[in-house]
């Protein structure tokens, strides 16, 4: 097993879940809230920042990100005099390209797609889902009022394509900007493991 997994996915669609069973079955790490962990203890900025910034757009400079040209110290750490918001995503963006570095793992969301790019070991996975099945796995998860469930997951899923865009330039669960789809409302959260392993196995034969 060589492959970086990268997983977006429409919130209530299971794809947290999903990444999580397909790291288990094919014994890698498995990253989503837990990112956000290391790149706290990495940054020295407190892991309650990270969350409230989650996936949430501000200032891009993601460019020069991509190309290696963001302002640091002499001795490579992250310029203090940058706003706290590009400190955040800097220490993500550099979190993920360092956990790709160490081997084979599942990451879910915050744009590891696109800052993994320049990688031939990377799968990129889009997992969506029917309002109906969304809403019921919201209400099975969370303490929300039912009248007010898809209009929180729209909401979700609003923040989560703007954010990609801003950061990507790209269009947030287009298919063309990932190598497979599945929409968990029709496969199943295990059929869709089953699917996506599959894939995986099937990519790893032509490396």
């Amino acid at each position: 097993m060589r492959s970086i997994i990268t997983i977006s996915r429409e919130f209530g669609s299971g794809g947290r879940e999903i990444g999580r069973k397909l790291a288990d079955k094919f014994g890698i790490d498995f990253y989503d809230k837990e990112l956000l962990e290391i790149a706290s203890k990495e940054s020295g900025i407190t892991q309650e920042l990270f969350v409230k910034h989650d996936e949430s757009y501000t200032n891009s400079f993601l460019y020069s990100l991509v190309m290696g040209t963001y302002p640091v110290t002499p001795d490579g750490r992250i310029n203090p005099e940058l706003p706290l918001n590009q400190k955040i995503f800097l220490a993500q963006f550099d979190t993920i390209r360092s956990l790709a570095e160490k081997g084979p793992c599942v990451i879910v969301g915050r744009c590891a797609d696109y800052v993994l790019k320049n990688r031939d070991n990377v799968v990129n996975f889009f997992i969506t889902g029917s309002m109906a099945h969304k809403r019921r796995r919201i209400l099975e998860r969370y303490d929300i009022e039912k009248n007010k469930v898809e209009d929180f997951i729209r909401k979700t899923d609003k923040r989560r394509a703007n954010y990609y865009s801003y950061y990507t330039d790209m269009k947030w669960g287009e298919a063309k900007n990932y190598d497979l789809c599945i929409n968990s409302s029709k496969t199943g959260i295990d059929g869709a493991v089953e699917i996506l392993a599959d894939f995986i196995e099937v990519f790893e034969k032509t490396k």
